[in-house]
């Protein structure tokens, strides 16, 4: 059956259009989730699957009209739950591709718990975490990923609250591909799509999304093509970590800190620069990696920070269903009902 599947996936050749829906699409002039949903229309024929064999699932918040806007199954959930409807997707139909589609306050706020619960399970989902640092669709309150002091209508002194690091997050809680990109940066946001798409187990990508109404310009260090260089570093497995307008400045690891190094200086070189590794067996790494943001002076990693192969939830899952049916039999509902530990009132 497999093998047939796969034959009419590589028979049929999608384009971007065809996961282009005919819902017409209400977003702010300018939201950067425009470029998110044109990135994913256009990277979704290298998936590798057959259209209707693709869900997206969302919570509630701007981001979340996202599987609207695809041409493909779609399920606009709750608040908060998008990451265990999708694990109950997954289970009732593990031959699904079944992405998450939320925002940094609806994954990481009210939707905190089964976000990190999927992480550990590892269930095999893509979440596409939209992260403009604030809520947009109740319109401008500090979310759990505003920096320290933001002045919004819920915090008119400025917010006394530390933010969550979404990649310390996943990292911590047994995500098995981490990734982080921008809206502003469309090839490298395919890239990493279609990357996540690839993966078995839990993949994560944070996407870092200006809302240009109640948050403009939070990333445009990060996004503007004069600041970019010298504030964002991008990771390549195999490769050193430099940056820099003129690629001369390098992240090196003195113990477990990192430190930027001039590779021109005649004191440092190329040679002494972090190489990134991102199948790297050992979590520390991707643990000072997800910590960059926190650091003033260093530059914002983008790209896979790290992936592995472990044991997914629903494989697991329905590997124990197979063997207990193998031990036992199938079941029916006259055993369910009618079993030892019932009993009968007269």
């Amino acid at each position: 059956m497999a093998n047939n599947i796969d034959n009419v996936v590589t028979q049929v050749k999608y384009t971007a259009k065809d996961f282009a829906s005919d819902v017409d699409v209400k977003w702010c002039p300018g939201c950067g989730d425009y470029s998110i949903l044109a990135q994913a229309q256009r990277s979704s024929p290298e998936f590798g699957e057959l259209k209707e064999n693709i869900v997206w699932v969302s919570g509630i918040g701007c981001s979340s009209r996202f599987p609207y806007y695809m041409n493909t199954y779609g399920f606009h959930t709750i608040h908060g739950r998008a990451a265990a409807i999708a694990t109950g997707v997954k289970l009732a139909n593990p031959k699904l591709q079944v992405w998450v589609a939320t925002g940094d306050g609806d994954m990481l706020s009210i939707g905190g718990n089964h976000f990190i619960h999927a992480c550990r399970k590892n269930v095999n989902l893509k979440i596409v975490l939209f992260n403009n640092k604030i809520y947009g669709l109740t319109k401008g309150q500090y979310s759990p990923t505003s920096e320290k002091g933001k002045v919004t209508k819920s915090s008119p002194y400025g917010t006394v609250d530390w933010p969550f690091n979404p990649i310390k997050i996943a990292a911590g809680a047994g995500a098995t591909f981490v990734a982080r990109t921008m809206d502003r940066d469309p090839k490298h946001l395919q890239e990493m799509l279609t990357r996540a798409s690839k993966h078995t187990g839990l993949a994560f990508i944070e996407v870092l999304q200006n809302c240009v109404i109640f948050n403009d310009g939070a990333f445009s260090h990060l996004t503007e093509k004069d600041t970019r260089p010298e504030n964002v570093i991008y990771l390549e497995h195999g490769k050193p970590m430099i940056f820099g307008a003129n690629k001369d400045k390098g992240i090196m690891l003195d113990g477990l800190n990192p430190v930027i190094i001039n590779i021109n200086d005649g004191v440092h070189s190329i040679n002494d620069v972090w190489v990134h590794d991102e199948n790297d067996t050992n979590p520390t790494r991707e643990f000072i990696l997800s910590r960059f943001t926190e650091v003033e002076g260093l530059p914002t990693p983008v790209g896979v920070f790290r992936k592995f192969n472990k044991p997914t939830y629903d494989g697991d899952y329905h590997h124990q269903i197979e063997d207990v049916i193998a031990k036992k039999g199938k079941g029916t509902y006259e055993k369910l009902m009618f079993n030892a530990n019932t009993w009968e009132v007269k």
